[in-house]
């Protein structure tokens, strides 16, 4: 297994790609600490995990609120010995649909800097208990959209913050032995809500009068493979960057596009 034995924090361990990623984790051989502000969703995740026969542990923890998040990483580290992984899933309360030149400031300026807060915590809080025992592995998931698409306010802008934010850690704690890295997706068919016969509401300008079939064609047509990653892919994808089969890899990011991006 590529993660025996490892302990890993899931942040947004509720939500469907920190699912995703805890199950790999945990079949993987990993024992998993999901964290998210709902404990509801957090518990599904860890009920299907220990049903799989995996280990999973949850808490309720507010990745904006910096106390919570380091009392949550020395609790874990205090029942286990370690943190070697982390994973930051955590949707960061993007606004779109709305022109920037409608757009308030706080619209286009809240995921910018959710992304910033809850990026810049969770890794402080894992990283100082990975210093200690000089190895671990950050990981987050940022969006292949790289360029400018209308009405999607601040979204592309966090997320080249998050990708930024990486490589910053990544420079600063490479030489303690602890790798950084994000993935990028295309879109991901099972995050789709499911509205039948009726036109799908993304939230976005993308989509707008079309059905959840027609918007996922498109999608799919925009890649090299024609196909779109699952959410098994994300885990899948995760659990090797977090494998020590990945250990020459960080300040970087794994393509899971399907050629959407090209890198």
């Amino acid at each position: 297994m590529l993660l025996e034995s490892k302990n890993a924090v899931i942040y947004g361990g509720g939500g469907s790609v920190g699912g995703a990623v805890a199950r790999a984790f945990a079949r993987e051989g990993a024992k998993v600490f999901l964290a998210g502000r709902t404990l509801a969703t957090l518990d599904k995740v860890a009920v299907e995990i220990r049903a799989a026969g995996g280990a999973a542990e949850t808490a309720q923890v507010d990745a904006l609120d910096e106390k919570a998040v380091d009392k949550h990483a020395d609790a874990v580290v205090e029942k286990t010995g370690s943190i070697d992984v982390s994973f930051n899933a955590i949707f960061n309360g993007d606004v779109q649909g709305t022109p920037l030149i409608e757009m308030p400031f706080e619209g286009f300026a809240r995921p910018i800097a959710n992304a910033m807060r809850n990026q810049f915590l969770t890794t402080r809080a894992v990283a100082r208990h990975m210093l200690e025992r000089r190895s671990g592995v950050i990981l987050t998931i940022a969006s292949g959209a790289r360029e400018p698409f209308p009405t999607l306010g601040g979204t592309i802008v966090a997320w080249g913050v998050i990708e930024t934010i990486c490589r910053q850690w990544a420079s600063e704690l490479g030489p303690q032995g602890i790798r950084v890295a994000w993935l990028r997706t295309a879109g991901l068919p099972e995050s789709i809500p499911d509205t039948g016969d009726a036109v799908a509401d993304l939230g976005t300008g993308f989509g707008a009068g079309m059905t959840r079939d027609e918007i996922i064609a498109e999608m799919r047509e925009a890649t090299m493979l024609k196909r779109l990653p699952s959410l098994a892919d994300v885990g899948n994808v995760a659990a090797f960057m977090a494998s020590d089969q990945a250990r020459t890899m960080t300040a970087t990011v794994a393509n899971i596009t399907c050629g959407q991006v090209v890198d």
